[in-house]
């Protein structure tokens, strides 16, 4: 505003002033701007407020405040409105003929249309605190005085409920509210003085989300409406869904005064959408301009999931002629009765105390008629009669599916009836003389509990809330095209989280008249044996399934990880459960098992059949030459070699393991030994034949005895101190096969193991240079060469064991090394023997001493 424009404001004021000086009389205190008339009122000894939307809509003006703006045209006449006011005017009605409550004290009123204005109400709200009467008070007193009002009910909506709350909060002047539900209004700090008779939407938002979840739906589309109501609703249901595993593939605003665009784009939004489940919290009048738009663009097939402010509203059911919203699901204020509420709402005579404007404006809409009829409007409409009967008419004013928000009303009133009846200390009468004060009868108000004639009972918590409870209706089209409100479960947010909801299942009609539950989800359910893997750039409930890893499971749809199996076990093909692993050793039943076992005992027959022979021929020159006995010993250990290798077969037990490596060491040991006594007798016999030796009284029968026995002894107390310090122990390997446990030998000490075949090893190089020494004996005494020759093959098998006993996996490695002691053992067995069966059995001539000797002559 320019300053020409402050001035004729400024020159008023002091007008005003002045005027009131000059006067004699005592000071006035006056109400700044026009006085508001209740649409509604009625005198008492304790006056309660009613703030209530007769109108729904108002007139837009385009003020430019060079002169007195006009007051609020409010339109849209709202029957709900008319119903709220009833179930009060009833409560104080039965209350005044109450002789147990405040006996003797008369309740009245004076009710309000705040026409869905937040300004309108704030306005109103203090006109109830403050009155319209000029008061004379004298000069120095304060121009202030009790509040007109004890408390003010209704409120139909959360935004003016916290403006006015915001408003008269501090003077602690109570609003009870039978329909704001905003979690915000639970805080005590901002609405001190605020109340309500139905439950925060904190506890409906959490409901929903719940119910979201028992059903499955993990993608859904949220819809609300763009004020406080939906804001903070969608907000805690968004929040409670996240910690659900609930995403919202969109969440748009839409209010009644948006553009004709905007509620298309919000349908082009849905019509793109994946989703099949739309979450809302919109009011009636916004979820008709939505379901308006879907059914141009004859869009069905959608689960609507619904709060109480359209669940349960009869005329939401009627507006909607394509079915759009059949099968919805939501949450709902209990079911209520209350006896003789609905006949005394229609009795509309306690009504005509109201203005002749407002009263007149009522008649007219019920009964579609017009008292006084124009010209043009003669041959449309009938004349108003004043004695039309409500029972005739049927509309949203004779529609009681509402009843649960009357029945919050009546609560509301008896609230305060109770507070007030505990202020005035009433009994039989009560105390008139008590100055009522807002912040006592507020503390009382917080503190009653009662029960209403119905039985239910009525208390606030410490947030000014009652307690929680839905009931969950399903909308379920009759044959007639009518929708039946059926109650399908239940929700009481006092019980424990798991028990909670209560749902009858059976009883459901979803969306298109189905049985079946709609699925609403991004991605299908990873089925046992994948996790999930989160999408990139998208929402935690977009993923994808990825099948386990080997070793890896899971046994339940949408893993997030997959468990690792425990060491004895391994995944199936499928990765939904572990297995037991396959034990593998090296078997007497497998084919492997078998040929090295025929392989054992072959060479054991064999070495049988050569002592036999021997033995047999025992007295010729060729056993007898080269010492016989110690011939024998070398037939029995390699018998012994033989049998040795038949312990590395089987299951692994604690002395078989013990037994392998200790039995094959100490058998090869004697074996060599044996060999290496024959090759220093062959090498001593060969000195012997030198004129003046006598080297052979050194190197006798007993020196070689005993040199087979030190040789074996030394390899006896290495195996001795290898099983004492730390023997070898049957061992589970996991590491070489993912799917197989090798059951195997460990070795205890490395160091013994070594040990035992450096020892074999220094005794078969040995025998192998003292051999190869005498590779140029005369040729008649070839057991030199046979020697040298089993010791070459001794040695390149044993050197080759190495790498090869280290390389192989599992019952490989014992094979490998089955298969070094048979070869070095028939090597031995075959170079060395066979050459002498030969002679003995196929060449009996060259069986003689002078053959031996190299005394034959050639014929």
């Amino acid at each position: 505003m320019t300053s020409t424009q402050r001035g004729p404001g400024k020159g008023w004021v002091l007008l005003l002033l002045l005027a009131s000086f000059s006067q004699a009389e005592e000071p006035v205190c006056r109400l700044i701007g026009d006085p508001e008339n209740p649409q509604l009122s009625k005198d008492g000894d304790i006056l309660l407020g009613g703030i209530f939307s007769f109108h729904i809509k108002y007139k837009n003006r385009l003020e430019t405040y060079m002169q007195k703006p006009l007051p609020l045209q409010c339109t849209s006449l709202d029957f709900r409105g008319f119903q709220y006011a009833q179930a009060m005017l009833f409560a104080i009605e039965e209350i005044n003929n109450s002789t147990d409550l405040l006996p003797g004290i008369s309740l009245g009123y004076k009710f309000y249309d705040d026409c869905v204005f937040i300004a309108r109400g704030v306005t109103v709200a203090l006109a109830l605190a403050n009155g319209n009467e000029v008061i004379f008070a004298p000069s120095e007193a304060p121009c202030s005085r009790p509040a007109q009002v004890q408390a003010i009910l209704g409120g139909t909506f959360s935004s003016p409920c916290m403006a006015i709350s915001t408003v008269i909060g501090p003077f602690n002047i109570p609003l009870i509210s039978h329909l704001a539900t905003c979690a915000c209004l639970s805080d005590k700090t901002k609405y001190p003085s605020f109340l309500r008779t139905i439950p925060s939407d904190y506890h409906q938002s959490r409901a929903l989300a719940q119910l979201v979840k028992h059903f499955g739906w993990t993608w859904v589309g949220a819809i609300r409406i763009n004020n406080d109501y939906g804001n903070n609703g969608m907000a805690t249901f968004i929040e409670t869904a996240q910690q659900l595993g609930i995403c919202l593939e969109y969440s748009v605003s839409v209010l009644r005064t948006d553009p004709p665009h905007k509620i298309a784009k919000i349908v082009d939004i849905i019509k793109a959408s994946t989703s099949k489940v739309i979450v809302t919290f919109l009011s009636p009048a916004e979820l008709y301009m939505i379901i308006q738009e879907l059914s141009h663009h004859n869009l069905t097939g959608y689960q609507w999931v619904g709060t109480e402010a359209w669940i349960f509203d009869f005329q939401t059911a009627a507006v909607d002629k394509h079915h759009i919203l059949d099968g919805a699901i939501g949450l709902s204020i209990p079911k209520a009765h209350v006896s003789g509420m609905r006949e005394f709402i229609l009795d509309v005579k306690p009504l005509n105390s109201s203005s002749d404007e407002l009263f007149t404006e009522f008649w007219e809409t019920l009964f579609s008629c017009k008292f006084t009829l124009s010209k043009s409007s003669a041959e449309n409409q009938r004349e108003c009669t004043g004695h039309e009967d409500v029972t005739e008419v049927k509309n949203s004013f004779t529609d009681m599916s509402l009843m649960p928000l009357f029945y919050n009303v009546y609560k509301g009133v008896y609230a305060m009836a109770h507070a007030l009846h505990n202020v005035l200390s009433c009994n039989e009468t009560c105390n008139n003389t008590v100055q009522l004060d807002p912040f006592m009868i507020l503390q009382h108000l917080k503190e009653v509990n009662f029960k209403t004639k119905e039985g239910d009972e009525v208390y606030f918590n410490e947030n000014g809330d009652p307690a929680a409870k839905y009931e969950i209706i399903n909308w379920q089209p009759t044959e007639n095209g009518i929708v039946d409100f059926v109650t399908v479960g239940l929700h009481d947010a006092s019980l424990p989280a798991d028990k909670q909801l209560k749902l009858q299942s059976q009883s459901l009609i979803w969306a298109q008249n189905s049985q079946q539950v709609p699925l609403s989800v991004c991605n299908e359910q990873c089925p046992p044996g994948t996790r999930k893997v989160l999408q990139k750039r998208k929402p935690i409930c977009c993923y994808d399934c990825l099948k386990c890893a080997e070793g890896e499971i899971s046994n339940a749809t949408d893993s997030i990880t997959c468990m690792r199996c425990d060491p004895e076990f391994w995944s199936n093909e499928r990765r939904d459960s572990c297995i037991k692993k396959v034990e593998e050793f090296l078997s007497y039943e497998e084919i492997m098992g078998k040929l090295l076992t025929a392989a054992s005992l072959f060479g054991t027959c064999m070495t049988f059949v050569v002592a036999f022979i021997f033995f047999r021929y025992r007295q010729t020159p060729v056993v007898r030459a080269n010492n016989s006995e110690l011939s024998f010993l070398l037939l029995f250990s390699l018998t012994l070699c033989f049998l040795c290798s038949l312990t590395f077969m089987g299951r692994p037990s604690e002395w078989s393991c013990m037994l392998r490596h200790t039995a094959f060491g100490i058998t090869f040991v004697l074996c060599i030994s044996c060999v290496l006594g024959k090759t220093i007798v062959v090498l001593m016999a060969f000195r012997a034949t030198l004129p003046g030796s006598d080297v052979m009284k050194w190197f006798g029968p007993a020196q070689q005895k005993l040199s087979v026995l030190g040789f074996t002894l030394i390899q006896v107390i290495i195996c001795i101190l290898w099983l004492t310090i730390s023997p070898p122990f049957p061992f589970e390997n996991f590491k070489i096969f993912k799917d197989k446990i090798i059951l195997e030998c460990a070795l205890g000490s490395a160091v013994g193991f070594w040990a035992v075949l450096g020892y074999i090893g220094l005794l078969a190089m040995l025998c192998f240079i003292l051999a190869f020494l005498a590779r140029k004996l005369p040729n008649n005494f070839n057991e030199a060469k046979f020697i040298t020759f089993s010791m070459l093959i001794f040695c390149a098998v044993w050197i080759t064991f190495i790498p090869a006993y280290i390389s192989s996996p599992g019952k490989f490695s014992v094979a490998v090394e089955i298969f070094a002691i048979l070869a070095s053992s028939f090597g031995l067995l075959v170079c060395i023997f066979i050459p002498k069966c030969y002679i003995i059995l196929l060449k009996p001539e060259k069986n003689t001493k002078k053959h031996l000797m190299g005394k034959e002559t050639s014929s």
